[in-house]
């Protein structure tokens, strides 16, 4: 059992992708060109924005945005303890401090009551993750956003393809980004990420930023960086969201079952009107070393997304007095299972027979 089945998926599409491939090795258009021009337009359209940036990971493209909005020394900029570290980690390396703050138990999103705490007259933006899949109320975030004057920002590496009231992630902050890292609901075969903005003078900077700050070859206007999505992953993409909302209404059925059946543990909650495309299926179990015994016994793989919170972690060691409880209680209780649209029933009844015997 794969905990991401990426071999089958590659199987189902297998010969649209080769062929993608192939068409770019023929022309050795390696780098930019009309296929990536083809996806970006793509991308666009399915999120509903007039401005999608493909770039080198879900990383750069938080720090291209930060960049973007001039964001540097003596900024703050509020984001979630509960996260990847590249959420907080782009901060720092543009010279900002970043300000940890707790979350919901609900959906381990964004506590929109304690970023109120935290706003200073130093806040340039937030960073709202929308975690495992599922957005936070990015309305009423921008709003808040909207009465301080900040920016607000989704970090959206999970959720491409998840919406809220009819409105996908990456279409409603002020600014969005995304991952296609391959294990991602839309995954590339390589790093790769994107940017989402109706701002075309922000989408104009962006991508002078991320080819070396170039306005054209040779002439820089800012100090940029390498940051371009290459063009085999932008047609191994295409291929794939051609797919996409298929795989996701599967993903939806298969965390239907999980939610239904499984027992002995607190299974994710969505909130009404929120479609989550489940980039992980993440449960909270009392004893999770228990629980990762009875895995190992069973042969069956696991992980553990996050095992501990950013203001934790030793590079952010000046933020660990901190109290964020709801964030160190997610990290000790949370248990990521397998899951993706290429889940076989049996595999998946296997792992519900384990909780049951628990």
């Amino acid at each position: 059992m794969d905990f991401i089945n990426l071999k089958a998926q590659y199987s189902a599409y297998k010969n649209e992708i080769d062929s993608e491939i192939l068409k770019i090795l023929n022309n050795s258009s390696f780098i930019g060109g009309d296929k990536l021009k083809e996806f970006e337009a793509n991308l666009a359209k399915y999120v509903g924005v007039k401005n999608a940036i493909g770039c080198s990971s879900g990383t750069s493209a938080l720090y291209l945005a930060l960049r973007a909005l001039g964001i540097s020394y003596d900024d703050e900029v509020i984001v979630p303890s509960f996260t990847f570290i590249a959420t907080a980690e782009v901060v720092a390396l543009v010279g900002a401090k970043p300000v940890f703050v707790d979350i919901d138990l609900d959906d381990f999103n964004l506590s929109i009551e304690e970023v109120k705490k935290a706003i200073s007259p130093k806040t340039k933006a937030i960073i709202a993750v929308s975690i495992f899949g599922q957005m936070p109320d990015l309305f009423a975030f921008k709003k808040l956003c909207d009465e301080k004057n900040i920016t607000l920002i989704e970090d959206g590496a999970q959720s491409f393809g998840a919406s809220y009231k009819d409105k996908k992630s990456c279409s409603i902050a002020h600014i969005s980004c995304t991952s296609f890292f391959p294990s991602k609901p839309l995954g590339a075969y390589g790093d790769g990420g994107a940017i989402f903005c109706d701002d075309d003078f922000l989408a104009q900077k962006i991508k002078i930023l991320l080819n070396h700050g170039q306005t054209q070859k040779y002439n820089h206007e800012f100090i940029g960086i390498n940051a371009r999505l290459d063009t085999l992953q932008a047609a191994i993409l295409d291929v794939k969201l051609k797919y996409f909302d298929d795989e996701l209404k599967t993903r939806a059925k298969l965390a239907a079952n999980y939610d239904k059946n499984l027992k002995n543990c607190q299974i994710p909650k969505i909130k009404k009107d929120f479609i989550s495309v489940y980039a992980q299926y993440s449960v909270l179990v009392e004893d999770r070393a228990k629980v990762i015994e009875k895995f190992k016994q069973a042969n069956i793989p696991y992980a553990i997304h996050y095992p501990i919170p950013l203001h934790k972690q030793p590079c952010f060691k000046e933020f660990s007095h901190l109290e964020l409880k709801n964030s160190e209680f997610i990290s000790e209780h949370i248990l990521s299972l397998p899951f993706s649209a290429f889940l076989k029933e049996e595999e998946q009844e296997k792992i519900i027979n384990l909780f049951a015997n628990l």
